[in-house]
Parts: structure tokens; sequence; C-alpha cells
């Protein structure tokens, strides 16, 4: 049992927020994975879908920017995505430096499937709809906060 010095220590490890957040996410993930594995998707994989599914085509520079990703870490995701036949990426007509990403037909009609993770992630967290609302919205604001720190650095 800590005592109030321990309690009170900056350096205890459950008083950091850094813990916190990698915990959360890693235990998070854990349970998103067995929902998305019948889609075929992994977790990274996922957002990429959603973001498409939320607006296609999207250039890379553009998805890369959505899910904040760096474009070394995004492209073998795309490819394979296209590899399992659920977008394409092609070259813009206007600029041929440019790739766009678009969903195909199965890509599109995997939305469908996918329309049945977010009530399974609620079920399976046992928390309220409200209450995950308000966590993601605290969590971006954190987000916010790291971005214009590091913007100061």
């Amino acid at each position: 049992m800590p005592t109030t010095d321990e309690t009170a220590d900056p350096l205890a490890l459950e008083r950091q927020v850094c813990f916190a957040l990698v915990v959360a996410a890693r235990s998070v993930l854990s349970v998103y994975r067995p929902v998305l594995e019948p889609l075929g998707l992994t977790h990274p994989q996922y957002l990429v879908m959603l973001a498409l599914w939320g607006n296609e085509p999207l250039s890379v520079k553009d998805l890369s920017e959505a899910l904040q990703l760096d474009p070394p870490t995004l492209s073998p995701l795309l490819k394979r995505l296209e590899a399992a036949g659920l977008l394409e990426r092609r070259r813009l007509p206007e600029d041929q430096r440019s790739l766009a990403v678009t969903l195909t037909g199965r890509g599109r009609a995997l939305r469908t499937e996918a329309l049945r993770v977010p009530p399974q992630i609620v079920e399976r967290l046992g928390m309220d709809v409200h209450e995950l609302e308000q966590l993601r919205d605290g969590l971006t604001h954190v987000i916010g906060a790291a971005v214009r720190a590091g913007e100061g650095s």
C-alpha cells in the first residue's frame, strides 16, 4: 500500500499520463482485434477504411494528414488493402505526382459489415456511449495540446 509520500511522487508510474495512455491504447486495441478479424482488417487498416468510407477519393497526402500517419507508415497499409481488393491507388491525371486512393466495390460493401463494429466495442467495453464520447473528446483535447506543445519546441 503506497504511502502519501509515494502517491505525491511526480515520477510515480501510476501518475504518468503517458503510461495511462499507452496502457489504455493497448487495452482498447486488444478489444478491437477479435471484432475486426472477421472483416479481415487490422486496426490500422480499419482506420484507413473509416477515413475512406467518410470521404473518397483521397490523395495519399490527405489520407496521411487525416490519419496523422507519415507516408512511409501509410504506404504498406495501402498496399495490403489494395492486395485484398478493398482499394485502388491511381495517379491523378491533373497531377501525376499525386496518388488518389479510392475504394473498390468490395471496399464499399465492407462498410455494411463494419457498421456492427462500434456497437460490439461499446458492448465489450461495458461503458456508456456518452462516457466514451466524453473520453474521446478529452483525448482530442490532449492531442491538440500535445500538437501545440510540439510546435513550440
